[in-house]
């Protein structure tokens, strides 16, 4: 989804007025947008940043809401509803980057040598359980393509070799990945 530096920002001021207002246990005043492509049905991950150490990250695959709303609502439970993460304090809440990751629909893969490292997300479907990996992750940590693949699988909550098995789906997607110190951070 190509999205213009006004739609990121625009975003990006969403996600900290829906986790600013959740703090003040106020109401959240988003006005609508009318037209453009914020308000298309996309998935959307919001990753919070703490000293560049991981704060929280929740997100929907599906295109399951306009893209505004589904960043409204991944914003609040990545501050709040990670279960890796106390729920994030006011006394953090300045500290915090917000950076949103904006997915493609999902492309089923059958060789894994479609994967390219550091351009596609993966995802690893058992049927029971699947596990999501963004694709900066890899780049990240430095991951070769069968590492991606362990580290997805063990997400899932599957052993690493998982994603050799028969049963076992796999999907690729890109996102358009930007924060606030790219951006500029939003006005509220």
């Amino acid at each position: 989804m190509e999205l213009s530096n006004d739609d990121k920002k625009e975003l990006l001021r969403i996600a900290r007025c829906s986790i600013g207002s959740a703090l003040k246990h106020t109401r959240v005043e988003i006005q609508e947008p009318l037209a453009g492509a914020i308000c298309e049905p996309c998935g959307a991950f919001v990753t919070l940043r703490s000293h560049k150490d991981l704060r929280g990250c929740i997100g929907y695959i599906e295109a399951r809401l306009p893209l505004y709303k589904t960043v409204e609502e991944v914003a609040r439970k990545a501050a709040f509803e990670d279960p890796r993460f106390p729920p994030l304090s006011a006394e953090e809440w300045n500290e915090v980057e917000i950076e949103i990751s904006v997915l493609s629909p999902l492309r089923q893969i059958s060789d894994v040598k479609e994967i390219e490292v550091g351009r596609h997300g993966l995802v690893i479907d058992a049927g029971y359980t699947r596990g999501l990996l963004l694709p900066q992750v890899a780049t990240e940590y430095g991951w070769d393509r069968d590492q991606f693949l362990s580290h997805t699988a063990r997400k899932a909550g599957l052993p690493s070799d998982a994603w050799k098995q028969r049963g076992v789906d796999l999907y690729i997607f890109t996102s358009n990945v930007f924060s606030e110190s790219e951006v500029g951070p939003s006005q509220n």
